[in-house]
């Protein structure tokens, strides 16, 4: 009889997990008239509800997921609190779905902020003191754009949003309606039309570059996302990150591997909407002989490297060669990285290479490098794959939060909510226990005094 032998926690989290499941159908039954088009796809509300709370529950029974720590921080908290924890967590990420409406933002303090608990005020002085630039580029899913804006939301940081001009109207009219709420976020001024692996993806991050570089001379540091990204560490945590770099920068930027020499050495050129290569056509030597690296789009870099890439007569002539090549955000800023006297920039030289797994700007899975322990890169990923690119489950949570990457990528709450949620509480709870510690160091240094 293996039923009886079972241990009766087991028994337990098995029938928790199949009550849950009878609940997270009653509540996806409940769900009230079809969201508004551009904030949801309301025939993906069942399959959300229903593989959302199934991710939740099984990393639970694996122990692998850090929302255990999230959500029930006693390490010996009774099992059978799991199936109102995981009810809990859909009615709040369900109301808080169905609660941002287009009329919200008519009156943006009084609701939309409100009701998405944004913080409107700086934190800690060390904060206020060293601003960040954000780039963020979207072309859909707002709820993922909304839920990102919000954890690295800070009233003393700057952010510019780039919608691809292809977007859906609804998309477009959604992102802008937010950004109207808040002064220090802007649409970026001049939109693209992205194409996947062609020009005008740094094309968008190159508008915000100007934008922003324009609107504020007071950051620091610029960071470039995109609209499935999520912050890994509070505003503090990347203040200090970044304060500790001493004016360098961090990105992926090693030397170009064989399989990806195929993208910078023949000319391609965007057919149709889809990046072509022009296998007869060979491209000329880089300019200035400049070696060209290998590196992702995503980066972390002063605001001097800004300066020159705006500015710098030799790194503008290395972007103009750039224009016809394949993916050229995997390599063009991974090459400005090395160019003498670009500000935070390190020596071409091999010895100065940066994996992506060493720098902060990003953490990624990626399909081909997932595995054991001992023969891998890091282990496999817990939620399903696009383009060979994890898209994160419950379970890889504790491994995100495990690295000391500022970002990852990627997140989809229309496929499964868990992550974000987790994250958005941990980095919640942990930045406001900051500002409280530093609003009692302060106290003691004042009373200290006296």
């Amino acid at each position: 009889m293996p039923f009886c032998k079972q241990s009766w926690h087991q028994l337990l989290l098995k029938l928790t997990f199949a009550l849950g499941s009878l609940w997270t159908l009653f509540l996806a039954l409940q769900l009230e008239s079809p969201l508004s088009t551009h904030l949801i796809h309301s025939n993906q509300n069942i399959f959300l509800l229903l593989h959302s709370y199934a991710a939740l529950c099984i990393a639970l029974l694996h122990k692998t997921s850090i929302c255990w720590f999230v959500v029930a921080s006693q390490q010996h908290v009774k099992r059978l609190r799991a199936l109102d924890i995981a009810a809990k967590i859909f009615i709040s990420f369900r109301k808080s779905i169905i609660s941002v409406t287009h009329n919200d933002f008519q009156h943006c303090y009084r609701k939309f902020k409100s009701k998405r608990k944004y913080i409107t005020f700086s934190l800690s002085k060390e904060e206020e003191d060293f601003p960040l630039a954000y780039s963020i580029v979207v072309h859909h899913k707002v709820q993922n754009f909304e839920r990102l804006l919000r954890a690295i939301y800070a009233p003393q940081n700057i952010y510019c949003i780039h919608v691809d001009k292809k977007s859906q109207p609804s998309v477009i009219d959604a992102i802008s309606s937010i950004a109207s709420c808040f002064p220090n976020v802007y649409m970026a001024r001049k939109a693209e039309t992205v194409v996947y692996a062609g020009w005008t993806r740094v094309q968008a991050d190159l508008n915000c570059m100007a934008d922003l570089y324009e609107y504020s001379a007071e950051w620091k540091y610029f960071i470039n996302l995109c609209g499935q990204d999520f912050p890994l560490k509070t505003n503090l945590e990347m203040v200090r990150i970044l304060r500790s770099l001493k004016g360098s920068n961090s990105m992926e930027s090693e030397d170009m591997p064989e399989v990806k020499k195929g993208r910078v050495s023949t000319v391609h050129h965007v057919v149709n909407g889809i990046i072509k290569v022009h296998l007869e056509k060979s491209k000329s030597p880089p300019p200035f002989n400049f070696p060209i690296k290998s590196g992702n789009a995503y980066i972390v870099v002063t605001r001097g490297y800004v300066q020159s890439v705006l500015n710098d007569t030799r790194v503008q002539a290395l972007i103009e060669w750039f224009k016809d090549t394949y993916s050229p955000d995997e390599a063009m800023w991974a090459t400005i990285q090395r160019v003498p006297g670009v500000p935070g920039s390190t020596r071409p030289h091999t010895k100065y290479d940066q994996t992506d797994m060493n720098a902060i700007a990003r953490l990624v899975k990626w399909e081909s490098h997932e595995g054991s322990q001992h023969s891998a890169v890091y282990p496999p990923c817990e939620g399903s794959h696009i383009r060979t690119i994890c898209v994160y489950g419950a379970g890889d949570v504790k491994w995100l939060l495990e690295n000391h990457h500022l970002f990852a990528n990627k997140f989809d709450v229309y496929k499964d909510p868990i992550p974000v949620f987790c994250l958005e509480k941990h980095l919640r709870q942990k930045a406001l226990a900051e500002s409280e510690g530093e609003m009692f160091s302060g106290l003691k240094r004042l009373l200290g005094t006296r």
